[in-house]
């Protein structure tokens, strides 16, 4: 991936250049803490943007889907496409309603789409996006069938550009504001992963899975 800090494209310059971070480290760590991309790209002609489940493996990030649907069927080769993941830190409570704002991580990433057709690495991607979500899950469950992996596309992204935003601390007010009888401050969201619950099919014999326990570190 290009460090951004010199030369930059003009997609990736920040109003806020204060909050804007171009280093690859950051952008990784965003990634990798992230539960949900949403990727964006052109479909005849019209804007789309979807959530989806991805996984990162070095500068290339993999997404995947029913090979029916639109990201990956109509997307062609080498295609432009853009995958932000953000975090939500908390709500900043200012003294007025113009320096309100929020406290958060983002990063946007830019690339070009490929199809995944050898098959040792759509094999590697599949279990690098269950592993995104579920550290060690690919052990634990039965081989994908033939048919599964005929019904399922996979899409890479190298990682051409990218840049973060990163906004964190106390509300900002103007120093004539900080007089007055209101309150300011930060309001904290978390996102924590709860108790699993199973689906009442599973069996008495069946071990408790070391990948929930992982998944809940990897998400606090």
């Amino acid at each position: 991936m290009r460090d951004l800090t010199d030369g930059l494209p003009s997609y990736s310059i920040a109003r806020q250049n204060r909050r804007a971070l171009y280093d690859e480290a950051t952008v990784h760590a965003i990634l990798d803490r992230g539960l949900v991309a949403h990727v964006g790209f052109l479909a005849a002609e019209r804007p789309m943007v979807i959530p989806m489940v991805y996984g990162r493996d070095g500068n290339i990030l993999y997404i995947h889907g029913a090979s029916t649907t639109r990201i990956i069927k109509d997307v062609s080769e080498g295609v432009p496409v853009c995958l932000t993941v953000t975090h939500i830190d908390g709500i900043v409570a200012a003294r007025s309603a113009f320096h309100h704002s929020m406290n958060f991580r983002s990063a946007v990433v830019h690339g070009r789409a490929r199809h995944v057709t050898d098959l040792d690495e759509r094999e590697r991607a599949m279990k690098l996006i269950t592993e995104h979500l579920l550290p060690g899950r690919y052990a634990e469950v039965r081989p994908m069938l033939a048919k599964e992996r005929k019904a399922t596309g996979v899409l890479a992204l190298t990682i051409e550009a990218a840049s973060a935003k990163v906004r964190s601390g106390s509300p900002v007010d103007d120093d004539e504001d900080y007089a007055l009888s209101v309150w300011a401050g930060v309001i904290p969201i978390t996102t924590a992963l709860g108790q699993p619950i199973d689906d009442n099919r599973v069996p008495s014999t069946a071990p408790y899975p070391s990948s929930l326990e992982a998944a809940r570190r990897k998400f606090v």
